[in-house]
């Protein structure tokens, strides 16, 4: 009778676990995971995505924010963000301020625009509240299966070659010609020397599949910065900046002066196709989408459209979801407390605002070009054997950088699918929203002009 109980009390599984706010909160063992192999996700996923700290007060700062401050709305957004998304979705996905939308927030809406950055963050602010609704309303999915996956596809690989340009620029690897418009820049510069450096050993990181290859590479090239490119060294550890200074600095009055057409339907659908796509993606991955059971996915959706209006409060541009995450579900995350553990370590960061003020351009440009070529893959979904699809994404991915414009590429592009397939009778397979979109930019370059 006692052998009996032994072998039933031995199948059982453990109360503890089953009883712990951790099992509550997560339900770890439903998912298969402990709290150990969550945290090391947690931290795999952090390694992979910490790199944004420092690039985006880089590019933030080039609009003229103040770096301090955007690297603690930075650290800030990214917490709040990720433990939104931890406890409310239970999911293991991070947030943080997105690659590309920071790059068309400083380079083309402030700088190339002239909009004040106070502006360009009430703009930031309208595109998070639109969509907040459309996602609550469930446009969301509507707008999602009316856009072409071919210009879906095409938007991705255009930011690439977006940030490639950015990075190369940054780099010192193409200057300014009279002649050619760009040419090869100083190659005995030691700035382009450190970035070369710092490009092939994040390369060769994340072929070994060394964590935070990405981070690695950007502390790599500021460390040598401080021997070799006349970089001063301030120390790593202090009290976290004032965010004061972009605390809810936004404009909005200033953004509606400006015209809001453009800009926020930029931030809108780069946001859209960005966020869910990482999201879906992800929980993909992770087994999580399954099917009559989308009440998570839904949740994880609203977190991710509230922490856009959030971010553009705390002083930064648009929030979103990261690929990266992926990293720590490759590494056994399956629930929220990857999440929350990723949001801990970006509050821990708060701290190190010395090391990320130190931190040069040319530092955080292998980074951004090792991204940018990693969205180049994108390409191979295209269907090369249907021009009517192939010629708008071609025509979106290469309008981005050569006008240094994101709104001009999905412009243009909207444009071309539309009129392509209108000019070959196909007009039965562009969905409504195309032509929506299509006929507002059209009406943009007609009536209000370029950027």
């Amino acid at each position: 009778m006692q052998a009996n109980d032994n072998s039933v009390a031995v199948a059982r599984p453990p109360t503890p676990a089953s009883g712990s706010l951790l099992e509550r909160v997560f339900k770890l063992t439903e998912h298969g995971t402990t709290p150990r192999t969550e945290v090391i996700a947690g931290l795999t996923t952090f390694l992979t995505m910490a790199y944004i700290m420092f690039v985006n007060p880089s590019i933030l700062g080039d609009a003229g924010m103040p770096k301090g401050a955007v690297f603690v709305a930075t650290c800030l957004i990214a917490a709040l963000g990720t433990t939104i998304m931890g406890l409310y979705a239970n999911y293991p996905i991070a947030l943080a301020p997105g690659m590309g939308l920071n790059a068309y927030f400083a380079y083309v809406v402030v700088l190339g625009m002239g909009w004040p950055w106070q502006s360009a963050l009430g703009a930031v602010f309208v595109s998070g509240c639109l969509f907040l609704v459309v996602t609550l309303t469930g446009l969301r999915e509507l707008i999602i299966r009316g856009i072409p996956h071919s210009l879906r596809t095409a938007i991705a690989v255009g930011i690439g070659l977006f940030l490639a340009l950015i990075a190369l620029k940054s780099a010192g690897l193409v200057a300014p010609s009279k002649a050619t418009y760009i040419t090869l820049g100083d190659l005995h510069h030691p700035q382009v020397v450190l970035a070369a450096i710092g490009f092939f050993t994040i390369v060769a990181l994340d072929r070994l599949k060394v964590p935070g290859a990405i981070l690695i590479g950007i502390l790599l090239v500021t460390v040598l910065s401080f021997f070799f490119g006349g970089n001063k060294f301030a120390g790593v550890f202090s009290a976290p900046p004032s965010i004061a200074p972009t605390f809810l600095a936004l404009d909005l009055k200033g953004a509606t002066a400006h015209g809001l057409l453009n800009v926020v339907l930029v931030f809108f659908l780069v946001e859209l196709f960005d966020a869910t796509g990482t999201l879906m993606g992800v929980a993909k991955r992770a087994g999580l989408l399954v099917p009559g059971k989308m009440d998570r996915m839904n949740k994880a959706l609203l977190a991710d459209s509230g922490a856009i209006f959030a971010g553009s409060l705390l002083g930064t541009s648009s929030t979103t979801a990261y690929i990266e995450s992926a990293a720590g579900v490759q590494a056994g995350g399956r629930t929220g407390l990857t999440a929350v553990t990723v949001a801990v370590l970006f509050l821990a960061c708060l701290t190190i605002s010395p090391l990320a003020g130190a931190v040069p351009a040319y530092a955080t440009a292998p980074a951004l070009f090792f991204v940018a070529c990693l969205m180049l893959r994108e390409l191979v979904d295209l269907d090369w054997n249907e021009s009517t699809e192939v010629v708008p994404a071609a025509v979106t991915a290469l309008a981005m950088p050569f006008t240094y414009s994101i709104a001009n590429g999905l412009a243009f592009g909207f444009i071309t699918y539309a009129a392509v397939k209108l000019c070959t009778g196909r007009v039965r397979e562009v969905h409504w929203m195309v032509w929506l979109i299509a006929l507002v930019f059209l009406f943009k370059f007609v009536w209000i002009g370029g950027d």
